[in-house]
């Protein structure tokens, strides 16, 4: 008799053992999937050209939603990592993902965003928000490929208007923008790095002037080129690099600065290769002194209107947000257009121009349900100094002075202007809350992607809900 209940006791105990090796295993599991799913969501948030700080915000309030408290995240330019520690004695999880590619997809972000923040709110659970974000990854573009082809010449043609073009060249201007992104696409689908693409797409540009110098076209060959390099320009995630030095990430502020340097620098390798090869056949193609008149006030706040719009559009942004997206487009403009007017440098107008980009932007995005980051960034395109860089080259091309170093530095200035002034915009419009450190302790700046608040409860999921269970009587 004492034999038998003591095999039932050992049996119980065994069945006992088994079911807390089941839950731990289950539990493991839940961990296992609210990582991925952050680490996920973070990559889009990455890779779509958001700053670290908003990224690693992101990740924490999706553990945080997820039940999970005092994670670790880590984001370099290319990998982002995060660790979690259920107990002080016990070893902690860590998990890394490659971000292995880069664009300017809005709408994924938008998706994204809004995912997030119906997580933190407790509106779906972990499972639900693992599977849509599968099928927002999986999901092609809003629009057909061919319309943002075109939405890229339409930029590039309002371009042309910025700078004083007439109809004539503004539709080469098209023309030649849309020749240079399916190029780009092509040498995108044959894997050629960016920097080569760069040096393609400024080349292109200046062939075309090139050739319309030399039938004496009556119009100004310099603006296609000016244009181009805008084009160009407007992929290149200037404002990230300056909010990551600012708000501490100086790791991965290198990196996105070393990348815009690399992909400018590719620009300038393309256009310096035609100016030298129409230098060599004598078809030097000139400079037209550019002005900024009172009186092509409205075209300058047209032409800047429709050149964020058309970018918006080029990278899938919701439909929604052209409306905004114009508006701070046109506000940009005409603060640079009045700054410009009053002898104040373009250095200092475009800055001016970007602080009302960022102060609109990210109040704008918020209402009408994007996140500023899609604003914010297209606003800025037509403030980008694509005439400047061009006139740098050209002086140092042809007359090899001191003039063309300094265009050029004053270009680099212009860049750092605008995404500085954009940051600062979007400080004043969202004032830095001491509840928001808890989220994140390096977090010290407007959030542009994510929720703006910190998670402080627990969202409806099944994840790390965790039960006592009685022990079997002695």
């Amino acid at each position: 008799m004492a034999d038998s209940e003591g095999d039932g006791g050992e049996r119980r105990g065994v069945g006992f053992g088994r079911r807390r090796d089941d839950r731990d295993r289950d539990g493991q599991r839940e961990l296992y999937r609210t990582l991925d799913l952050a680490l996920r969501i973070g990559e889009v948030v990455l890779s779509s050209g958001a700053g670290t700080a908003d990224a690693t915000a992101t990740i924490l309030s999706v553990t945080a939603a997820c039940g999970l408290r005092g994670c670790e995240v880590d984001i370099t330019f290319t990998s982002i990592a995060i660790s979690y520690q259920a107990a002080p004695d016990v070893a902690p999880e860590t998990h890394m993902r490659v971000v292995r590619y880069r664009g300017q997809d809005f709408s994924r972000l938008t998706d994204v965003d809004q995912l997030v923040q119906r997580l933190a709110r407790g509106e779906v659970t972990r499972a639900d928000a693992s599977r849509e974000l599968a099928r927002m990854v999986s999901a092609g573009p809003p629009f057909p490929r061919w319309s943002s082809v075109l939405a890229w010449g339409v930029m590039a043609g309002g371009a042309t208007l910025l700078l004083g073009g007439g109809w004539l060249i503004t539709l080469v201007a098209v023309v030649t923008a849309i020749l240079i992104e399916l190029s780009n696409r092509w040498f995108h689908r044959q894997r050629l790095p960016a920097f080569y693409q760069q040096v393609a797409g400024a080349f292109v540009a200046t062939a075309v002037a090139l050739i319309l110098y030399a039938v004496h076209a009556p119009v100004k060959p310099s603006l296609v080129v000016a244009a181009g390099i805008i084009m160009l320009l407007a992929g290149i995630a200037l404002t990230g690099a300056v909010q990551d030095a600012i708000t501490g990430y100086y790791v991965t502020a290198a990196a996105r600065s070393l990348e815009a340097m690399l992909l400018t620098g590719g620009i300038i390798a393309g256009v310096s290769l035609g100016l030298a090869l129409g230098i060599r056949f004598g078809l030097p193609v000139a400079i037209e002194a550019q002005t900024i008149k009172l009186a092509n006030l409205p075209i300058m706040v047209g032409s800047g209107a429709l050149m964020a719009v058309a970018f918006a559009f080029a990278s899938y942004a919701p439909l929604r947000s052209l409306l905004p997206v114009a508006v701070v487009g046109a506000a940009g403009s005409l603060v640079f257009t009045m700054m410009a007017r009053a002898q104040f440098g373009p250095a200092w107008s475009t800055a001016a121009a970007a602080f009302v980009v960022g102060l609109g932007g990210y109040s704008l995005g918020r209402r009408f349900g994007v996140p500023p980051l899609v604003v914010v960034v297209s606003g800025t395109v037509p403030l980008l100094p694509g005439l400047t860089i061009y006139k740098g080259l050209f002086e140092v091309m042809s007359n090899g002075n001191l003039t063309g170093i300094v265009s050029l530095a004053t270009a680099v200035a212009i860049g750092v202007a605008l995404a500085s002034g954009v940051i600062l915009g979007e400080y004043v419009a969202q004032p830095i809350r001491r509840e928001a450190r808890r989220l994140e302790d390096r977090l010290a700046g407007p959030r542009l992607v994510g929720p703006r608040r910190p998670v402080r409860r627990r969202a409806r999921t099944s994840h790390h809900r965790t039960r006592r269970t009685r022990r079997p009587p002695a």
